[in-house]
């Protein structure tokens, strides 16, 4: 039968400590987001630059998986400014940490992308974001997610709904599109780094191009996520996301009345298990397609 979305039990803390938390996402990936956009001036010598010294750009699970010095420097920033605000937490980072979660006193566990979208980052595209999460019992229970080149800041608490605020605009609530049927969706995907992995996302794409309006393809899941909280997407999926790369855009998207699903904190890319997130009536009609189409289970 077609998936059902994840439902996160409540964690121990009260809400009132869970604004607390989302506003700390906020002020932090703030002041992470100033830095990578002064800090991509300097390191390339024009947005569409890619030559940086070799010391600043170098590859990770494939030549076409790159990170930057920036990457490094945005996940210090974030580890020590939330060292020092909230000591005793746990921290979950894509850069520095990779796959340790270091034990977390209070039990909250703070899951970071410093960049997400990199090659974006890299090339000049306007489409990356600092996504900070705030876990509880391995749920996000807080989170922002900071689109660097306009200064947007999307946030949730758990319980208490999604919000964006705009610089000039102030802060709008957050509510998905009303879109109800999967062929008049507008959906957003990825794909990973690995040949073999893309060949198979690669024939999802052209199998689901017949059945909804269109896709796309941003380079940055934070963002895609974010994008189906405000409306401007119907619907994501995607296969072999970590969970930096959906933690807190998941609980936006939720929090805006989404259904979600995402695979447990402790996975990792290599598994390649799905994510999902649409709106109410499109999430079972896409589930329902991506079960005919055997595409449910994961991508390896």
């Amino acid at each position: 039968m077609p998936a059902q979305p994840s439902t996160e039990a409540s964690a121990p803390a009260p809400v009132s400590d869970y604004a607390l938390l989302r506003a700390l996402a906020c002020d932090v990936a703030t002041s992470a987001a100033e830095m990578i956009r002064k800090r991509r001036t300097e390191v390339f010598a024009s947005p569409s630059d890619r030559r940086a010294d070799g010391d600043s750009v170098r590859s990770k699970t494939s030549e076409t998986d790159p990170v930057t010095i920036v990457d490094v420097e945005s996940e210090t920033l974030i580890r020590e400014s939330l060292a020092r605000l909230r000591p005793g937490d746990g921290f979950l980072g894509e850069e520095a940490t990779g796959n340790t979660e270091p034990a977390s006193e209070t039990g909250v566990v703070w899951v970071v992308d410093p960049i997400d979208g990199t090659v974006n980052f890299l090339y000049g595209v306007p489409a990356y974001a600092v996504s900070i999460a705030a876990q509880v019992d391995g749920k996000t229970v807080a989170g922002a997610v900071v689109d660097v080149p306009q200064g947007w800041v999307y946030s949730a608490a758990r319980g208490e709904g999604a919000t964006v605020w705009r610089p000039d605009h102030g802060s709008k609530e957050l509510r998905v599109s009303e879109t109800e049927s999967v062929g008049m969706a507008l959906v957003s995907t990825g794909f990973g780094y690995q040949a073999e992995r893309r060949i198979a996302q690669a024939r999802l794409a052209g199998s689901l191009l017949p059945v909804v309006r269109d896709l796309r393809r941003i380079g940055a899941a934070a963002l895609d996520l974010c994008l189906v909280a405000a409306g401007s997407l119907d619907a994501h999926v995607e296969h072999g996301l970590n969970p930096w790369d959906f933690a807190a855009g998941g609980l936006i998207a939720e929090e805006a009345g989404a259904l979600v699903r995402v695979p447990p904190t402790s996975a990792r890319s290599p598994q390649g298990e799905l994510v999902l997130v649409a709106t109410p009536k499109v999430y079972h009609e896409l589930s329902a397609v991506l079960e005919e189409l055997g595409f449910l289970g994961p991508i390896a």
